[in-house]
């Protein structure tokens, strides 16, 4: 699989001189890079590099004062599930449908990749049927939108029942929204569907209800690694803006430039 070019994640056009430390950070940071490619690696070298030089970003840099985004940690989360519970209680997802799922990645030592989601993850990694031998490593990666800023989605629909909140999240309004299907068409994430309780489009709204009122989302909430990482970017002393400062994230599909505000940390060439 060719690996997608990874975003301008944080890019400041100011530098701080590296100190030892900063550096010897960076290159540990560049040794994930084995395995991607030529390509690959001199984008991610320069990313890092960017990374390391950074200083905060400030807050005019952001539409508003609020400014929601969720990073995710695929090397802590363990596929457990309790997530993508949590968020069908909170929000009373219909039965086989997930506004957040787990996908389970397995890379075999011949280089195939099997990518699957049982039940939407919700119950675990579900059943182990390639032998360990055939197996070169296996991860959890957490799907859900990724609210981006020029989302395809707001953009096709035709009566503006998708939109983006002042807090950056992207929403749907199902008292306006006519069930015609273009948002989830659009969506280059997958990550809508038709709800046949709402007869509506559907997605995750980062429990918009909850961090209104100063809450976390229900998944990032009953995480027991904190492998999601939520909070307002437009904050430089919050959690989830010393993460991103911290490491090397990256937005799925970045060559699509959606704005997504969902990033990883830890994604390899095998992630889609």
């Amino acid at each position: 699989m060719k690996p997608d070019e990874p975003t301008n994640v944080n890019e400041s056009t100011e530098a701080n001189t590296l100190s030892r430390a900063d550096f010897l950070v960076t290159a540990g940071k560049s040794a994930l890079l084995i395995g991607i490619g030529a390509a690959g690696a001199a984008s991610w070298n320069s990313l890092t590099s960017r990374l390391a030089q950074r200083k905060l970003t400030p807050l005019q840099e952001y539409p508003s004062k609020t400014w929601y985004s969720m990073s995710i940690d695929i090397a802590a989360c363990i596929g457990c599930g309790k997530c993508v519970e949590a968020c069908c209680a909170e929000n009373d997802v219909p039965p086989e449908f997930f506004r957040t799922w787990i996908e389970r990645y397995r890379v075999k030592t011949n280089g195939d990749v099997l990518i699957d989601s049982p039940n939407g993850g919700k119950d675990g990694p579900g059943e182990d049927d390639v032998p360990d031998d055939q197996i070169l490593k296996s991860f959890f990666v957490p799907k859900l939108c990724n609210q981006c800023d020029d989302s395809p989605c707001t953009r096709a629909c035709p009566v503006g029942a998708t939109f983006l909140t002042p807090e950056g999240a992207v929403i749907v309004d199902y008292d306006y929204c006519i069930g015609c299907g273009y948002c989830i068409q659009a969506c280059p994430y997958g990550s809508r569907f038709f709800n046949p309780k709402k007869n509506t489009a559907d997605k995750c709204t980062l429990c918009y209800h909850r961090i209104t009122k100063g809450k976390l989302p229900a998944c990032v909430e009953v995480c027991p690694v904190k492998a999601r990482i939520f909070g307002n970017l437009a904050d430089p002393n919050s959690e989830i803006s010393k993460f991103n400062r911290d490491n090397a994230v990256m937005a799925l599909k970045p060559h699509l430039k959606t704005g997504a505000k969902v990033v990883y940390k830890g994604v390899t060439k095998e992630v889609v």
